[in-house]
């Protein structure tokens, strides 16, 4: 879990281990810019998992590619429903932060999407009438590897959250 000011992140790897995140956060309204790496070694959970080891098929994409427009309907629905009335406190966006993620990544395991490791990233922050850019890269095949963000507001907070689903050969 990292935390920035008055904004809170949780990355979320959906099968087994990830070798790591790359992301960047720029903040306009201090003029500052950081580049945070997360690796395994940073973030344990308290169940060690096995990485799942799968066969190689020998083919050149995946049977049935993931839906980004399923994805993005299930972070509009969760962000909605866990955020809507909620005002914004630090400890409780630690903690919503990571139940967010868990619930995202159950519902995208629920599409049963084979072949593909999921990364979920989200994000809570306070709104202050200051602004914020988050960004990220990502090393990936563009015919094969996709995304779905989505953005949600009220009067007191705001939560991004995305979820990359990167093919596994």
């Amino acid at each position: 879990m990292f935390g920035w000011g008055n904004c809170w992140s949780v990355p979320v790897c959906l099968h087994g281990i990830c070798p790591g995140i790359l992301f960047s956060m720029i903040m306009s309204f201090s003029s500052i810019s950081t580049v945070s790496y997360i690796d395994e070694l940073g973030h344990h959970d308290d169940n060690a998992r096995l990485a799942p080891t799968m066969e190689n098929t020998y083919q050149m994409g995946p049977y049935k590619r993931f839906p980004a427009n399923a994805a993005t309907d299930i972070l509009k629905d969760v962000l909605t429903s866990y955020l809507q009335e909620e005002k914004y406190e630090v400890e409780w966006s630690q903690k919503m932060t990571k139940t967010l993620c868990e619930v995202i990544r159950a519902r995208v395991k629920e599409l049963m999407i084979p072949r593909y490791k999921i990364v979920i990233l989200v994000h809570i922050g306070q709104l202050t009438g200051q602004s914020m850019q988050i960004s990220s890269r990502c090393l990936w095949d563009t015919s094969n590897d996709t995304f779905a963000s989505h953005f949600f507001k009220n009067s007191s907070l705001f939560g991004v959250a995305s979820v990359y689903a990167i093919y596994f050969e």
